[in-house]
């Protein structure tokens, strides 16, 4: 139990699945609000008075959760696209233990901090396919083995060195050839089809590929055909929101509108890989102009978030599904009135 509820904490900042409906010629939050999310009149006219509101949304199978959250800002938009790159801010944050952006090509000094704790590395030690506490593909598993010598003292800095090459080149394998690359995790005694989750994850929503082609088909194609207005970047983080540090690698698709009928940004955070808990997730945010008037100066915050983990069947992992979505909701609630008071500021 208590491990699920640590997980909610978590998921209130990382990723989402379903995204709103923005008519390239017609942007109707009214119509999405009401017809994707179902919020009622009451729960719109918060949103609309600058207060956040964000509920769980319905899943298909019960390893997935999605959060869904917005809140009126009265700022520019390009105040959350530069709050959402500022990794200096990230680092002071008590849940970041360690961040860093990759170079471009990235390189291995990137990754100087980029460490599994000492808790994880003896758990390495055990680790067989099937049945390992760290997120991993057999081959990975099988080459720690082979090449670390656990009696040596240097031991953990040998773990270090292979994980961070490994993920360099993940990254670099992942940048020429994309989705397929991804890989399978075999920690569990099922294994988890990474590129094929990312998909069904991201079939989810109807509105995205209906409103938002390119930026759909993109996140699916990567790296080819990339339209003029996306920009790609990558960043890794070590990460403690009360559960065990967990690293992650997240590739960072930006998409600028580039008419008014857009949205001013669509912002994709695709996990790459991640030592614990989520085996897949994204992070949608939709940075909404406001289209009421003239001098209208603000802008509508929508963030959707979902991943999939395990143990969220049967009878137990109901209630402990139950627990982790009410807390992520709670806590993207207040994590959006924490942004739009720094961007009011």
């Amino acid at each position: 139990m208590r491990r699920m509820v640590q997980i909610a904490v978590l998921l209130a900042l990382i990723p989402g699945a379903a995204a709103p409906s923005f008519s390239q010629t017609t942007p109707n939050l009214q119509t999405y609000f009401k017809d994707y999310i179902r919020l009622s009149d009451d729960q719109i006219a918060v949103i609309r008075s600058g207060r956040a509101v964000a509920k769980t949304l319905p899943s298909r199978i019960p390893d997935e959760i999605f959060v869904f959250g917005a809140i009126y800002i009265n700022a520019p938009p390009e105040s959350y696209l530069k709050f959402s790159h500022d990794f200096d801010r990230l680092r002071k944050m008590s849940g970041y233990l360690a961040i860093g952006e990759f170079s471009n090509p990235p390189r291995l000094s990137d990754l100087k901090d980029f460490k599994f704790d000492t808790e994880d590395i003896k758990d390495l030690k055990n680790c067989k396919p099937g049945d390992c506490e760290i997120q991993m593909p057999a081959s990975a598993i099988e080459e720690v083995h082979r090449l670390v010598n656990w009696s040596d003292p240097n031991a953990e800095a040998e773990v270090d060195q292979l994980l961070q090459q490994k993920v360099i080149d993940r990254v670099l394998a992942y940048q020429r050839d994309g989705n397929s690359v991804l890989g399978i995790y075999n920690d569990r005694r099922n294994p988890t089809q990474v590129p094929q989750q990312f998909k069904y994850m991201l079939s989810y929503s109807r509105a995205l590929p209906r409103y938002l082609p390119d930026f759909y088909n993109y996140l699916l194609t990567y790296p080819s055909g990339r339209p003029e207005n996306m920009e790609d970047s990558f960043y890794w983080a070590k990460v403690k929101f009360g559960l065990k540090p967990t690293l992650r690698v997240i590739h960072v698709v930006t998409m600028r509108g580039e008419n008014p009928a857009e949205p001013a940004y669509a912002i994709a955070e695709k996990q790459l890989y991640s030592s614990h808990y989520f085996q897949t997730a994204l992070d949608l945010t939709f940075c909404v102009r406001d289209a009421s008037g003239p001098n209208a100066t603000g802008f509508y915050l929508i963030k959707t978030m979902g991943s999939e983990q395990a143990g969220l069947t049967g009878f137990k992992g109901s209630i402990l599904r139950k627990v982790a979505t009410d807390r992520s909701a709670s806590s993207l609630e207040k994590s959006l009135a924490t942004i739009k008071n720094l961007l009011e500021r």
